[in-house]
């Protein structure tokens, strides 16, 4: 099953949603048939089903780690995998979201985690802060998200924290997660548990080189092997540091690749190529 959806998923989310489901009418949305402790939706899940039958799936964009999908006048704004069946194809048992289209094909979202699957009114974008305040900052992938701000997440706060929490915490890059910050940092040669106040000036020039080549690269080529996309196909972006690489040789330097409990999550590293 897969896990979270970060930047590179979203983006290819998008393109795929533009490609297949554009032009498709709902028929039927059920939301909630599976109850998730940690699936968020926006008022009562049982009226998705009235806001969005009849509605016409315009496109989708990503914003961060979130696919927004546009459907007439309603906006769904969604933060987890999502997986599309063509007609005939059997529809999963447990889902937190599943889409019915008129053509007979359809899209589900199943949760392992944790996910967003917001539907509100086009224009009512604001009202998503009541349930999970997104900051919109430029994407990665973008030329506004160049070193002067990137400099700008920089405070009196941020010394203090480590590498792994200063990318990845406070949203303070949008769509920047535990799981892509692994290979980032593996390309700087920066240890997740680094103070950011002992990086030098050409390390943290190194850690912004590194966010904007590997996302980037992770983008171009579908999104990680560790997840999947629309339809179910893992992405072609081969994983350096992850849970498909751990105690295999780093292929920098040889030395094995190290997991450890931090933060909340899992790190991988490299001892040889990151040294604390």
């Amino acid at each position: 099953m897969d896990k979270m959806v970060e930047l590179p998923e979203a983006v290819v989310l998008a393109n795929q949603i533009n490609d297949t489901l554009t032009g498709k009418k709902i028929r039927k949305a059920t939301a909630n048939h599976t109850p998730h402790a940690f699936a968020w939706y926006t008022g009562d899940p049982a009226g998705y089903h009235d806001l969005l039958a009849g509605k016409t799936i315009l496109g989708a964009t990503s914003i961060g780690e979130h696919v927004e999908i546009k459907a007439d006048d309603m906006i769904l704004h969604i933060s987890t995998p999502l997986r599309y069946h063509a007609e005939g194809d059997k529809l999963p048992q447990k889902h937190q979201l599943l889409l019915e289209f008129e053509d007979d094909t359809a899209v589900s979202a199943t949760i392992q985690m944790w996910g967003c699957l917001f539907c509100f009114r086009d224009g009512d974008q604001e009202s998503v802060s009541d349930y999970y305040p997104l900051k919109i900052s430029p994407s990665p992938l973008s030329d506004s998200f160049d070193r002067a701000f990137f400099n700008s997440l920089f405070d009196e706060k941020t010394a203090k924290l480590s590498a792994k929490a200063f990318l990845a915490t406070d949203q303070r890059i949008p769509g920047l997660g535990n799981g892509v910050l692994q290979d980032i940092l593996w390309t700087a040669k920066i240890h997740p548990k680094r103070k950011m106040s002992s990086l030098t000036t050409g390390e943290i020039d190194d850690m912004y080189d590194a966010i904007k080549r590997v996302l980037k690269q992770m983008t171009i080529k579908g999104g990680r092997d560790t997840e999947k996309d629309l339809f179910g196909h893992p992405g072609g972006y081969k994983t350096v540091l992850s849970k498909n690489t751990v105690d295999m040789p780093c292929p920098a330097c040889g030395s094995f690749v190290k997991k450890e409990a931090y933060l909340g999550g899992s790190i991988y590293y490299c001892k040889g190529c990151q040294q604390l």
